[in-house]
């Protein structure tokens, strides 16, 4: 029974290396995919995508009418049909100069920095030439960095309009708040999916035009009834009767940088101070869902960080490699296993059976600790990559401390082994008591290289005292059983 409980205990183990090393392969579609999540790398690991966004210098063309108003329905008119109409067309700056200052500047790179949090966006890099006001990005190269470089570029400007006078009912001052929710519509007895909502929450001002804004845009209905007066039947008089409905509809027009997101009615005034924006829905298909989520997500974090003082265009955008390649990341990883092998072999020379047990348990928390560290999110960089190696070191070292208080006793059983882990587990960590303080300030530091080298040794020294609690230690008992 002893056996049969060791032998499963290190199956388990061989089991957890070899998806820890090697992961776990399934179809997908035609070919054979780790299932396993990949390590998350720095910029200086893994390369970073940097943007260049320079202050828009361009010029657009506005055609206003003969009262000096603008006019935005005029764009596919001939010069010699906009002069019949008396319309004008005039060259504006996108920037006025008026915007161009250095606080203007700054506040646009506070923006642009706020969206990138907003974004989840963990490893950034935001620099401001104050003096010709370019903004340069770096950001991490993944699946989701153009969508990001489109997001953190857009001015965010918002405006919902009167449909057909084009007057500014309300504009960003008016915003509170932007989120995504998330509903679904079970009233007909059927699965209706999710449907996927931009919540907009106005301040108080905004409340109050809102609820005006809503009960003037209300739709109107005229009854209007004629009867024939000439000299037929009852019934075929009221055949006759003739009852027209006209419905006199006004309209708003909401706009996002200038584009129209959407023109809609109200069905009722809204005194609540929340607009709930239906961006989509499925009950099925979920890559559509999702695409309903990122746009909405999107449109929220823009409109959520406010509008940006100063329009940009997008100068530079390439992916710069990092000067440390995945060959010299690959011998460095194969000397720290060569190392690690030598060292549970002298492990197992010196404390024979006990030693062997130290061992596997050593290979099963380091294979553990490399899937922790990819499903905690936990960053790499070349800080954090010593730190994995600091706590291979550290679990050695505790391995062997216990190893060795055990080889001097000449009796063994499971008594002993409870005691010596105690102390082991006293002594061990009393020593390591100045590192934990440093490694928990270490993870609230923004700057990535340090945070990196903090959250691994946290996790790290967690997982040191939990699994060799539960492991190692159940380990040597079962072997020290009679």
């Amino acid at each position: 029974m002893k056996k049969v409980k060791i032998l499963t205990i290190i199956l388990a183990i061989v089991l957890v290396t070899m998806i820890a090393f090697w992961g776990i392969y399934v179809p997908v579609q035609n070919r054979m995919e780790n299932s396993i999540k990949g390590y998350s790398y720095t910029m200086e690991l893994n390369g970073a995508r940097t943007i260049r966004l320079k202050v828009d210098d361009t010029n657009k063309t506005i055609i206003k009418d003969a009262e000096g108003k603008e006019v935005t329905d005029a764009e596919n008119l001939t010069d010699e049909e906009l002069a019949e109409k008396g319309y004008t067309k005039e060259e504006v700056a996108n920037n006025s100069q008026e915007s161009l200052t250095e606080e203007n500047y700054k506040a646009s790179k506070k923006i642009i920095e706020e969206r990138l949090k907003k974004l989840n966006v963990d490893n950034y890099s935001v620099r401001l030439d104050t003096q010709a006001g370019d903004i340069i990005i770096e950001i991490p190269e993944n699946d989701v960095t153009d969508s990001i470089i489109t997001n953190i570029g857009t001015t965010g400007k918002f405006e919902i309009v009167d449909s057909e006078t084009k007057e500014v009912l309300m504009d960003n001052k008016d915003i509170k708040l932007v989120n995504v929710m998330y509903g679904s519509d079970s009233s007909t007895g059927t699965t209706a999916g999710t449907t996927v909502y931009l919540n907009i929450e106005f301040t108080k001002e905004g409340t109050k035009k809102l609820e005006e804004i809503s009960n003037k845009y209300v739709p109107q209905e005229n009854t209007e009834s004629t009867e024939n007066t000439e000299n037929t039947t009852d019934t075929e008089n009221a055949e006759n009767k003739e009852s027209t409905e006209e419905q006199t509809e006004k309209t708003i027009t909401m706009n996002i940088d200038d584009e129209e997101i959407m023109t809609t009615s109200f069905d009722e005034p809204i005194r609540t101070g929340t607009l709930q924006l239906s961006i989509g829905s499925s009950s099925k298909d979920t890559e559509t869902l999702n695409d309903y989520i990122n746009q909405a997500n999107s449109m929220a974090v823009v409109l959520d960080t406010g509008k940006m003082p100063v329009q940009y265009t997008v100068d530079e955008n390439q992916y710069i490699l990092s000067e440390i390649t995945n060959t010299e990341l690959k011998i460095a990883s194969y000397i720290i296993i060569a190392v690690a092998i030598i060292s549970l072999i002298v492990l197992v020379v010196r404390y024979k059976t006990n030693g062997l047990i130290g061992a596997f348990s050593y290979v099963g928390l380091a294979s553990i600790f490399l899937l922790l560290i990819r499903y905690a999110n936990v960053l790499l960089s070349l800080e954090g990559i010593f730190g994995i190696v600091i706590i291979l070191i550290l679990n050695y070292l505790f391995i062997n401390k216990l190893l060795s208080k055990i080889k001097k006793e000449k009796e063994i059983n499971k008594e002993i082994i409870s005691n010596k882990a105690k102390e082991t587990y006293k002594e061990f960590f009393i020593k390591i008591i100045p590192i934990c303080i440093a490694v928990i300030t270490f993870c609230f530091i923004s700057w990535a290289p340090i945070s990196s080298f903090g959250m691994v040794m946290f996790w790290g020294i967690l997982l040191i005292f939990v699994y060799n609690f539960i492991i190692t230690n159940q380990l040597l008992k079962i072997k020290a059983s009679k």
